[in-house]
């Protein structure tokens, strides 16, 4: 007896194409042909036989089903129309991990109106022809590289050789829910001993032209002095901006402004002393898009920490690198909810105006000039940006320097003394906040950056937005999550949504 006969005997015959093929692998595994090849070669000629079982089951598998389909009476449509006339095996395709299949259900018609395919409720099958399998191994592999390399993933993961345009098509159809996956999210409270953080940056992406927004497109016309290169002041206007918006908690931890910044000792061979480390984001989240403007990301920014602190318990504190439009919209929410939002100027951009500023004073290379920004840093930590900003000038004057040498050292001045309101780091040193906008950096950096930066990319408006999406659920930690919930709303916007109530009709 071959090994597919005695497989056979304690199967169900429905599935008979299934055994043999199951029969085959078997009868492979043991020949000699088989005992011949390495391991690496053995793993690819069984990995190929196992789909192609794999694939014969589903197959036959929905055979079964359209055998066994119950009649449903009545079948009635969203709009009430009453569909009677019925016709058998209906077949559609569906490309599945496994391979392409065919499946078999029963349609309802009514003259005039689109069929019903009540089993396609049940399976949930996709509009397109490819499975949800496919859909979410397109979607992670567009999330983690190029749309080619997407391609060439799924290949290996399956064996189905899809377009690039097919994967990017995916992607976006996996994105569609993410939005609203995230405004039903319970989402964990804050800690009694938590703060609040909520901060906001932006990252361009090179668009296509048809994906900027109007005012880049007019910086971008054609019409630069010199035909090779940018003259000063002039911009090539290729990229749309993305706004990036995170929420996350941290125990306060008290610091001192040499926490932050430590003079060196006298003395080289004196260890500096020790310094106490920051405080640590807990239940970090992200959102991001190209699509909305600023505006709109924090408001989803602040809709976000009030889940988590819905009666304003905890101390909130708005982290930003000194953008005047997201601190007007940070302060208009605030004010709005009722919130008592301390708002901070990254430090670390801070100490970049510093150390602009000491090239007007110091020559190319002196050591000098570290040490001044460092004296200048420390007594902004301690509250004194107003009087670093007057010396600066009056450093400037002393130094008898023009209009263009002393550029940068007048721009840090206006600096410090426009922002000055945001820049209390006393109190928050005080109180164990953080002063960094480290979070956020490095949230543009993964999610925007190391995607979107490849080398030649052009990205469409729509693409673009689906892999952000993505990529924001997937650094989230939510994927499985969202994916169970794209899922269900997928079956209720394609399948249930045209039936008369929410439920399919019970079967007769």
């Amino acid at each position: 007896m071959t090994p597919s006969q005695d497989f056979a005997i304690a199967y169900d015959p429905n599935f008979h194409a299934t055994i043999e093929r199951f029969g085959t692998f078997l009868t492979f595994v043991e020949s000699d042909q088989a005992r011949e090849l390495t391991h690496a070669a053995l793993e690819i000629e069984l990995n190929t036989l196992g789909r192609d079982i794999l694939r014969e089951a589903m197959s036959e598998h929905f055979a079964l089903r359209a055998k066994e389909e119950p009649q449903r009476d009545p079948v009635v449509d969203a709009q009430g129309v009453v569909h009677t006339t019925q016709e058998l095996d209906q077949a559609r395709p569906l490309v599945t991990i496994f391979g392409p299949i065919t499946v078999k259900r029963r349609a309802y018609r009514h003259k005039g109106t689109a069929n019903l395919y009540p089993a396609d409720a049940v399976a949930n099958l996709p509009t397109e022809k490819y499975s949800h399998g496919l859909r979410e191994i397109a979607a992670k592999a567009a999330v983690k590289g190029s749309f080619d390399e997407a391609v060439r993933s799924v290949e290996d993961q399956t064996g189905q050789q899809l377009g690039k345009r097919q994967v990017e098509q995916l992607a976006q159809r996996a994105a569609i829910d993410v939005d609203t996956f995230y405004q039903h999210q319970p989402r964990p409270n804050a800690a009694a001993d938590q703060a609040l953080v909520v901060s906001v940056d932006g990252k361009g992406i090179v668009m296509r032209r048809e994906g900027l927004r109007p005012s880049t497109v007019k910086v971008g016309k054609p019409g630069h002095k010199l035909q090779t290169r940018l003259s000063s002041g002039e911009k090539r206007g290729r990229k749309r901006m993305t706004e990036v918006g995170s929420v996350y908690g941290v125990i306060p931890v008290v610091r001192t402004p040499t926490d932050i910044l430590q003079p060196k000792p006298s003395d080289p061979k004196t260890p500096k002393a020790p310094k106490t480390p920051g405080p640590k984001a807990q239940d970090k989240w992200l959102t991001a898009s190209v699509v909305d403007d600023a505006s709109s990301v924090i408001k989803t920014v602040m809709d976000e920490a009030e889940r988590r602190d819905p009666h304003h318990d905890r101390p909130w504190i708005g982290l930003v690198d000194g953008n005047n439009d997201q601190l007007r919209h940070l302060q208009t929410e605030a004010r709005q909810r009722q919130i008592d939002l301390k708002l901070f100027i990254d430090f670390i951009h801070v100490l970049e105006y510093l150390g602009k500023a000491a090239w007007c004073f110091f020559a190319a290379g002196d050591s000098k000039a570290e040490t001044w920004v460092l004296h200048q840093g420390l007594a902004v930590l301690n509250g004194k940006s107003s009087q670093v900003a007057g010396a600066i000038r009056r450093k400037a004057t002393t130094n008898h320097l023009t209009k263009d040498p002393r550029k940068a050292a007048d721009r840090c001045a206006d600096y410090l003394l426009n922002k000055r309101a945001f820049l209390d780091y006393p109190t928050a040193l005080a109180r164990g906040w953080p002063i960094a906008t480290g979070i956020i950096e490095g949230a543009c950096r993964h999610l925007v950056k190391d995607r979107f930066d490849i080398t030649g990319a052009r990205w469409g408006l729509e693409g673009a937005e689906a892999i952000l999406k993505l990529r924001t659920v997937w650094s989230n930690g939510d994927w499985t999550a969202y994916w169970a919930y794209h899922l269900a709303q997928e079956q209720q916007r394609v399948h249930l949504s045209r039936y008369a109530s929410s439920a399919l009709p019970s079967a007769a």
